[in-house]
């Protein structure tokens, strides 16, 4: 997933070639500062969104406290993939604070072209692994949107848990969860919105 830095004009002649550089398979955007929050209402990525969906790259967002104006979007552009980052949980809330938005966020599983990153989840826990104050939230958001609209992930950079860990909280410590939703969560599912072609059995 590559940057793009939407504000400027000259990146529009950028688009149309994006998916030719080598492993490239889509667009990442923040949208998480007093600067950048304006962007998805007033005009400034209103060029973005028909530009993508034409050129067919998926797009992961990162926009906490901003998910009517993603409704909005994957609302006029059926065709346009979009990924929320951290089930859109702002950077730094705990606990029950934390995941205040998810009844908000699970109306846009609505949207076929809506999917969800369920990434950093333990930096928004207050208990040690296995983190158990988020099971129930996990399992509200796949209830919502399913295992294949699902995915796995970490935000590495900031956790606050071994790698190991941050992997056996799905695939341990969710009895709820089959063989086959972890196969779809932890990678093939992600793999397949993407179009990342994943390497044939020996």
């Amino acid at each position: 997933m590559g940057r793009l830095a939407l504000e400027k004009s000259e990146s529009r002649a950028l688009v149309d070639s994006w998916k030719r550089q080598p492993g490239m398979l889509g667009m990442r955007f923040t949208f998480t500062t007093a600067e950048q929050w304006p962007w998805l209402t007033d005009g400034t990525a209103d060029w973005l969104w028909p530009a993508v969906e034409r050129a067919g790259i998926p797009l992961m967002m990162s926009v906490s406290g901003r998910l009517p104006a993603v409704d909005s979007i994957a609302e006029r552009h059926p065709g346009l993939k979009l990924v929320i980052d951290h089930l859109g949980i702002r950077s730094g809330a705990k606990g029950e604070e934390a995941f205040a938005g998810l009844p908000q966020l699970c109306t846009l599983a609505r949207r076929p072209n809506v999917a969800v990153k369920a990434s950093a989840l333990p930096c928004h826990s207050i208990e040690p692994y296995p983190f158990r104050d988020v099971h129930a939230h996990i399992r509200r958001v796949y209830d919502a949107f399913g295992p294949r609209r699902t995915f796995w992930g970490t935000d590495w950079t900031r956790l606050p848990c071994p790698w190991r860990q941050a992997v056996t909280l799905f695939t341990e410590e969710l009895p709820w969860l089959s063989t086959s939703d972890k196969e779809w969560i932890m990678g093939r599912a992600l793999c397949e919105w993407l179009g990342w072609a994943l390497p044939r059995p020996a």
